[in-house]
This record gives structure tokens, sequence and C-alpha cells, in this order.
């Protein structure tokens, strides 16, 4: 999303500045200051979050409303969320106007269900209990290298969500918008139109949306979508619909064991991140055994920036480490690494506008 000048203004990002700052001056902020900010983010994380469990954007989508009438058409108490929106409002997140009435911002727009870079069930799930509880346990990976999870709930977050159609309804949600931002960023910064056959690897939660999109735009290339047999049916709905069944095949199969043959690019996006690098190599090896010899190799995931500067990455490095066992955020030279260790060499990474980069490797 692109901020307006208006919601620049208010962007709360704390920038490291690589020295002491003893004298901060007549307008500058004290470092106790900043850290209590950092230190209270998890609060504004959970406001956000019942926000968007209520709904609340959806129901301004067409004006402003008054906190009562709000707090009416989802049944709360009304001066209890008047105090949340209110706080919210200080940070950019809804606005309140001088008649007492609360609009959307273009963060609180990001809330809605239905609108282009929706980020809601994101939001739901950052404030679900099982979410909390396992930040909340951190130094027990900290302290181990195991996932708090795992310690918290007796099984792997897999196995939870399974036996949790709810966790794993508003969990797929929120990788929803997070392939929304993957495919975006794919397709505004990657050029196809030399790619005869393209592989989309799906097994990274892929819906179908990215391999459309590319044979919609190249209307003479080829393409295959690859996951799990039970991931393909509705793949196969949107392919039909988009009536492309003829240009695009759908193949059930293993990352683990091997890749369809024969392609010219093979995308892999949102999947290396969740496995140690013993198994992130065998599923570049498998891939390197299918690619043509020609042929380029795109993994989409965040990369690490290198010293002190801020990244979401870093933070979801974090989330990986209590989350999931063996998953990792990485920087270019591991994925370098990575890549040559599976027959590929690292030739481009490219960034984006989204917190995704696009790295190409050509086999060796």
């Amino acid at each position: 999303m692109v901020l307006s000048k208006q919601d620049k203004s208010q962007d709360l990002t704390v920038r490291p500045e690589g020295r002491l700052d003893k004298s901060p001056g007549p307008k500058g902020v004290p470092p106790q200051v900043k850290i209590l900010q950092m230190m209270n983010a998890y609060r504004l994380s959970q406001s956000i979050s019942v926000a968007a469990k209520l709904g609340i954007a959806d129901l301004l989508a067409d004006g402003p409303k008054k906190s009562e009438e709000l707090a009416q058409s989802v049944g709360v108490h009304a001066q209890s969320l008047y105090r949340l929106l209110r706080a919210l409002a200080s940070f950019g997140v809804f606005a309140e106007d001088e008649n007492g009435q609360f609009g959307l911002t273009p963060r609180a727009a990001m809330l809605q269900t239905n609108v282009p870079g929706s980020i809601r069930a994101y939001a739901i799930v950052i404030g679900e209990e099982w979410h909390w509880r396992m930040w909340g346990d951190i130094a027990y990976s900290v302290k181990t290298g195991e996932p708090a999870f795992d310690h918290l709930f007796g099984m792997e977050f897999q196995d939870y969500y399974n036996q949790h159609p709810e966790v794993a309804k508003n969990f797929d949600g929120a990788m929803v918008s997070v392939l929304a931002m993957t495919d975006a960023a794919v397709m505004s910064n990657y050029n196809f139109s030399l790619s005869g056959k393209v592989v989309d690897i799906g097994t990274g939660g892929g819906d179908g949306k990215l391999i459309a999109s590319i044979l919609k735009a190249n209307p003479n290339m080829q393409g295959v979508f690859f996951d799990l047999p039970s991931r393909l049916e509705p793949v196969k709905g949107l392919i039909e619909a988009e009536g492309l069944t003829s240009r695009c095949k759908l193949i059930a199969g293993d990352v683990f064991k091997s890749f369809p043959s024969g392609g010219d690019a093979y995308i892999i996006k949102n999947l290396i991140h969740d496995y140690d690098d013993e198994a992130a190599v065998t599923i570049l090896k498998n891939c390197r055994d299918a690619i043509e010899q020609d042929g380029k190799l795109l993994v989409v995931e965040m990369v690490l920036p290198p010293g002190n500067e801020p990244s979401l990455a870093k933070i979801l490095d974090v989330e990986a480490l209590i989350m999931t066992a063996g998953a990792i955020e990485r920087t270019e030279e591991q994925y370098r690494k990575l890549f040559a260790t599976a027959g590929f060499k690292l030739t481009n990474v490219i960034s984006t506008r989204s917190p995704f980069s696009i790295l190409e490797a050509v086999p060796m």
C-alpha cells in the first residue's frame, strides 16, 4: 500500500541511528520513550485484531459513523468500543472527526473484507489465543532452540491446525493475504514473456491465481500448477473459470520426491523458509533435476537485510523460531549458498514494493 502524505506523517517506524542518543534535543524523543513505544506494540496489535474481528472497517465502507451506532451493529459496549477506536485513531488506524464519528484511513481500509490488499484475516490471526500464547513463551525457544508452540500445545502446529477447523479457516485466510502480496510482487517485477512453460509450485499455500495471471498476460505460454492431490480441486475450478484448461495442467505430487519436468521457469513461493537447510536443499535438488538447462528458478521469499536495518522479515524469523521446527528466514548470502548446494547459481535478487523479493537462479 502506498501511504498518503497524511498517512506518512503518522508513520511510527523507529529507525536505528547507529549512535548513542545522549542528547536528543528539544524535538527529539528520548531513547527510553522510544523503547517504551516498542514494548507497547503488542497492545496495539491486539487492538487492531479486535477491530478486525468485529468487522468495524466493513461497517465504515459507506462513510463515518459514531461508535454508538457501530457498537449496536456488532453487539458490543458502546463506550468501550469508543475507547478502542480512539486509541487506534491515534495511530492512523481509523480517524475521529469533529462530530465524534469514526471513518476509514488508508490503514483501516486494509481491514475491510473484500478489498484488494486486505489483511483483515491476518489481523484476526495475530489476536488469536494460540498465537499470542506462543509469543508469550518465546523465552523457551531462545533457551532451547525448539518451538515454543510445540512446548505449549504438546503437538506441532500442523497437527493443531488439523484438529481445530476454526484456527485452520482463519490461518488459511491470513495466508491468502500473504499470497496476494507475493503474486503481486511477481507480476509487477518479473517479465515472463520469454518463458515457454512456467511451473507454479503450489505447496507454499498456492491457490492457482499466480499461474492464471501469468498465462492470461502471456497468451502463447503453457503452464503447470503442481501441488498435493488434496489441494488441486479448488485450483481446477479457478483454471476452468478463467478459460485456461487447454493451457494449464494440474499435476499432483510431492516436492520432496520429484517435480514436473521440462519447465522453462519454476516458481517456488513462500515455501523454502519453512524448512531447514537439509530439507530445503532436497526440494531445490528435485527442481534442479526437472528444470531445462537454460531454465530459471524463481524463489519468492522475504530476504533478511544486513546489519541493523529494520525488517519485517527479522521479526517473522523469530516467529519461525517459536512456531515451526527448522523454519528460518535467510539472508541473500544464505540463499546463495543454499542454491549452490542444490546445483543453482543465484543471478539476481529483485526487490519489490512488498516485503517479498524474487531470487532468480539458473542451473549450474
